[in-house]
């Protein structure tokens, strides 16, 4: 199955993009699990098996993530059925949170690396400036002076999605300038 990693790697990150939307509280609405299983449905229909890489990567970060590493507040995951929040109350500076988010992106970025799917991030292909979602929510909220606690251990795999994310936009710009200048001469 052919898969667009680069949709794959926003929708992992969509729900963090209450950070960036005023009004939307963290974790909250943005996070929930049952609206994307709705909005999901006519997607299933259509493409069957092949929507469940991209649905899977949309539910993980509420299910995995959010979910484990809540800290006491939690995620609302069942929004708007009910505006409870659940969580296990790991806190994201903890041990446990940092040991875990250290072996999901390592073996993320082995997975990446094996399946050749990295180099893909570096090839032109127009959903690649899909990343720039995911940058927003990375880069933004540090200039924006947004309350977000990452303990340091946890800004090398930041930095390093960031890295790539950017160099797939730059590879893509890269080539929409060159063919801009091209057709021109």
């Amino acid at each position: 199955m052919n898969i667009n990693i680069s949709l794959v790697l926003l929708l992992s990150l969509l729900p963090d993009i209450d950070i960036i939307i005023p009004g939307l509280e963290h974790r909250g609405p943005a996070h929930s699990v049952f609206i994307y299983t709705i909005i999901s449905l006519p997607v299933f229909m259509i493409y069957k098996r092949r929507a469940v890489p991209y649905f899977a990567a949309l539910v993980q970060h509420s299910l995995l993530g959010d979910l484990l590493t809540g800290g006491n507040q939690g995620v609302q995951i069942l929004w708007p059925l009910t505006s409870n929040w659940y969580g296990a109350g790991v806190c994201i500076t903890s041990l446990t949170n940092i040991i875990i988010e250290w072996t999901v992106f390592l073996i993320s970025l082995t997975m990446m690396l094996k399946t050749k799917d990295l180099w893909t991030l570096f090839q032109h292909h127009p959903s690649n400036l899909l990343l720039t979602i995911p940058i927003l929510t990375i880069v933004l909220p540090a200039f924006l002076s947004f309350p977000l606690a990452i303990p340091v251990e946890l800004i090398i795999p930041h930095l390093v999605y960031l890295t790539f994310f950017a160099l797939s936009i730059l590879t893509d710009l890269k080539t929409i300038f060159q063919r801009k200048v091209q057709g021109s001469i």
